[in-house]
C-alpha cells in the first residue's frame, strides 16, 4: 500500500478508483471474508454479507467485484443495490449479517472506497490491522474472468423502507406538520429517501438541485456554489430549512431559512439536547464551547473518525452513561444507546446517519415552535469555520505536522501574529489554543491527500480571515 492511494482512514478503505476497481477491491474483499471466517462471523450470519453502493458511476462495477469476492471466499452475497449507508448498517446490525459499502463518501468522483462492516456495527482498528494481514497473505494478483459478470442474489428485504418505518416509529406522524423543508438532492444516495421521508412526517418537501453527475458535497468543507445555491432557493421561495446529505447519507447538511448552513457539530448538539443525551462523544474538531454550554453532564473528546467516536461511546455505556450520542464536525451522528422519548423508543446506532439529525433538528424547531437559526444560536458557539488545502502529500502534512508539535521555537514564531501558544493538543493533528484565545487546529485528512485547518474565533468575520491566514501559513510549509 505504500506505493498506492488506497488506505484505511477515518471511515473504511479509500482511493483512486483506478488503483481500487479492479485486483484491489476484489482481494480486499476476500481479506475481510477471511476474516469473517476466521473468527466465526461468517458461520453466525449464515455465511451472508450485505453488498451496498453509492450514485457513483464506479460503483456498480466495484460492488460486482466485491460480491464476487464473496462469492470466492465461499460466501453468499446480497447486492442491496444503492442505498444509504446508514440503512445498510441497520440492517446489517438487526439481523446479524455482515456489510460492505461501495462509497467515496463526499470525496471527489475520481475516488472510491469501501466501508466494512462486522454484525455488531463498524469495523475497528483491530479489525482494519487483520484485514491487512489476511490482505497481504492471500497475495491475490490476478480477478477471476468470470469475477466482471458476476451477479449476486438480491436481497429479497426492502432495506430502505425498513429504514424509514425506524424513524417514522420513533417521531410520529405529523411529527413535522407545518414545516416546508427544501431538499438538495444533487447526487446523494437518499436523495428520494429524504424527500419520501419528511412527506411521511407531514413535512411539505421541496426536492432542490437534482444532478446527474456526481458532485462531492462535502459537509465539513462546503463548496462555494453550494452556498451559493441555498441562498438562491431560500431568496425564491419560503423555506423552513434546506437539508441535504453528502454522498452515502452518513453525514446531513443542514441550513436555515436564509440559507445559511449549520456547523455539524452545531447540529450534532441540537440532535443529542433534543434526544435527552446526557453523554456525547465528539471529536477534538467539534467545538469548544460544547464544554461551556452545560447542556450534557460529560462531554467526552477522541480523535477524529467514528471508529474512535464509537470506541469512546462503549467505553461511556460501559460506565453507565444513560444517554449517548456521539457526532463529529462533519455533521455525522451516531447513536450510542436506546432513547425513549414520548413513550417512543430508538434502538441504538452505532454508525454515522444523516437522516437523524436533521430529523432531530426540524423536530427541535417545531416542538420549540422557534427557527432553525434560533435552536443554533441556543448553545452560543464560538464562529468557527475549516477548509482545506487539496493534492498535499501525506509525507509532506506529516513533515510539517511534527515539526508544529515538536519545534517550540517554529511554533511560537508562526502563532506570533495571535499572541502566541497559550495551550496545544496533539490528540490528532496539532490544535493550538492562542493567547489572544483564538484556535488554529492542523489536521492531516484520513480519506484524501489534503491537510485540514480548523478555526475559532469572536465573530464569523474573523474566524474567516483566521482560517484564510491559517490556510496560507500552512500552504506555505507543504508548497
Amino acid at each position: 500500500m505504500a506505493s498506492s492511494s488506497l488506505k484505511f482512514g477515518t471511515s473504511g478503505l479509500r482511493g483512486l478508483v483506478v488503483e481500487l476497481n479492479g485486483v484491489p477491491a476484489f482481494a480486499y474483499t476476500r481479506a475481510f471474508a477471511e476474516m469473517l471466517k476466521e473468527d466465526g462471523s461468517a458461520a453466525a450470519s449464515g455465511n451472508r454479507v450485505l453488498v451496498g453502493r453509492d450514485l457513483r458511476e464506479s460503483s456498480p462495477g466495484i460492488a460486482r467485484l466485491c460480491c464476487a469476492a464473496l462469492k470466492d471466499a465461499g460466501l453468499t452475497p446480497l447486492d442491496c443495490g444503492a442505498l444509504p449507508t446508514p440503512a445498510l448498517a441497520y440492517h446489517g446490525m438487526r439481523f446479524g449479517i455482515p456489510a460492505i459499502m461501495v462509497t467515496g463518501s463526499h470525496i471527489p468522483e475520481d475516488r472510491n472506497g469501501l466501508k466494512f462492516y462486522r454484525a455488531e456495527g463498524e469495523i475497528d482498528k483491530k479489525d482494519e490491522a487483520a484485514i491487512l494481514d489476511w490482505h497481504r497473505s492471500l497475495n491475490i494478483i490476478s480477478v477471476p474472468e468470470s469475477a466482471r459478470t458476476f451477479q449476486a442474489k438480491t436481497s429479497e428485504i426492502d432495506l430502505i423502507a425498513a429504514y424509514q418505518e425506524r424513524y417514522r416509529d420513533f417521531f410520529g406522524a405529523g411529527a413535522l406538520s407545518g414545516l416546508t423543508v427544501g431538499v438538495y438532492q444533487h447526487s446523494s444516495v437518499a436523495r428520494d429517501v429524504i424527500v419520501q421521508m419528511l412527506g411521511s412526517l407531514g413535512a411539505q418537501a421541496v426536492p432542490l438541485g437534482r444532478a446527474t453527475n456526481f458532485i462531492p458535497v462535502d459537509t465539513e468543507a462546503l463548496r462555494e456554489e453550494d452556498e451559493v445555491l441555498a441562498r438562491q432557493w431560500a431568496g425564491e421561495q419560503r423555506l423552513d430549512a434546506i437539508v441535504s446529505t453528502d454522498g452515502d447519507a452518513d453525514r446531513p447538511l443542514i441550513s436555515d431559512a436564509t440559507g445559511s448552513f449549520l456547523r455539524g457539530d452545531l447540529v450534532g448538539a441540537i440532535t443529542a439536547k433534543y434526544l435527552g443525551s446526557d453523554v456525547i462523544v465528539t471529536p477534538v474538531t467539534s467545538n469548544s464551547a460544547l464544554e461551556a454550554s452545560g447542556a450534557f453532564r460529560q462531554v467526552i473528546r477522541t480523535r477524529v473518525g467514528s471508529p474512535y467516536v464509537i470506541a469512546g461511546m462503549t467505553e461511556a455505556t460501559s460506565a453507565g452513561a444513560r444517554a449517548v450520542v456521539g457526532f463529529e464536525a462533519n455533521g455525522g451522528v451516531l447513536l450510542g444507546s436506546d432513547i425513549i422519548r414520548e413513550g417512543r423508543r430508538l434502538a441504538a446506532l452505532p454508525t454515522r446517519d444523516a437522516m437523524l439529525p436533521i430529523l432531530c433538528v426540524l423536530g427541535a424547531a417545531k416542538a420549540e415552535r422557534g427557527s432553525v437559526a434560533e435552536m443554533g444560536a441556543a448553545f452560543s458557539f464560538k464562529a468557527a469555520a475549516s477548509n482545506r488545502l487539496k493534492n498535499v502529500p501525506s509525507e509532506r502534512s506529516a513533515g510539517f505536522l511534527k515539526r508544529l508539535e515538536q519545534d517550540e521555537a517554529f511554533r511560537e514564531d508562526l502563532m506570533k501574529p495571535l499572541g502566541g501558544v497559550a495551550a496545544i493538543d496533539g490528540q490528532d493533528g496539532v490544535r493550538l489554543s492562542a493567547k489572544n484565545g483564538e484556535v488554529v487546529h492542523f489536521r492531516a485528512s484520513g480519506n484524501a491527500p489534503e491537510l485540514r485547518v480548523y478555526v475559532e474565533a469572536r465573530t464569523h468575520e474573523r474566524a474567516d480571515t483566521l482560517l484564510e491566514w491559517g490556510l496560507a501559513q500552512a500552504g506555505r510549509q507543504v508548497s
